[in-house]
């Protein structure tokens, strides 16, 4: 059984591996730089991404939001606000995104749905163990770790941490209050992914946007 498991395990993978390297394809020829943002429940990824829509909105930048979650739309009604086209995938159960699932929305959502913009976000479920394993294509993976989860959450995790590209520190705000031990939190962010970019932000009060922004123009110059 056990053999058989981890098989089917592998064909799974190497499936959604394949499917994601033509949405790579698809984005770098649509000249989109792709972030798939991943983080624990409660870590105030939505904030955080309604707050980067925005900013990027008023800075003539167009991006729009893929948004992962279990059931309802709540989150993409949210993020709708900033002006930015969103549009929700609903797992109903899955604990993670997929290829196949960023693929078929791509597909549904209009004619050419990736024309004229400079980001897409993948708010993918709020789940640390599952969305490390899959690929969508993106080319940017950025992991998000609140004060108020703990400074021990990276080496709790190793893997998610491990494959990101960029980590954001939320709801600085609340730091203190939490009694955040910010070098800590960093040292242990760095055990798992020497080099790794970090930010640390808070969507509230807008404190670290500035290098966060600066971060993204940065990357979607390189494509």
């Amino acid at each position: 059984m056990t053999t058989r498991i981890v098989e089917l395990r592998q064909g799974i993978l190497k499936k959604n591996d394949e499917l994601a390297h033509v949405l790579r394809d698809r984005y770098t020829q649509a000249g989109v730089l792709v972030l798939n943002l991943v983080s624990s429940p409660g870590s105030g990824k939505t904030a955080f991404l309604e707050r980067t829509l925005r900013e990027l909105t008023t800075t003539g930048a167009k991006a729009a939001a893929l948004v992962g979650d279990l059931e309802t739309d709540n989150d993409a009604k949210r993020l709708a606000a900033s002006g930015a086209p969103v549009r929700q995938i609903n797992t109903h159960g899955t604990c993670h995104l997929d290829a196949e699932m960023i693929g078929k929305h791509l597909d549904e959502w209009t004619a050419r749905p990736l024309a004229g913009l400079d980001y897409l976000f993948i708010e993918n479920v709020g789940n640390l163990v599952c969305p490390s394993s899959y690929d969508l294509g993106e080319r940017i993976r950025v992991a998000l770790l609140s004060v108020t989860e703990g400074e021990d959450k990276p080496l709790k995790y190793p893997t998610m941490f491990n494959s990101a590209d960029a980590a954001v520190i939320t709801k600085l705000d609340l730091a203190e209050p939490c009694e955040f031990q910010r070098d800590e939190a960093l040292k242990n962010i760095r055990e798992i992914r020497p080099g790794i970019e970090i930010f640390e932000t808070s969507s509230k009060t807008g404190a670290g946007f500035d290098g966060w922004l600066a971060y993204l123009k940065q990357e979607r110059a390189k494509r």
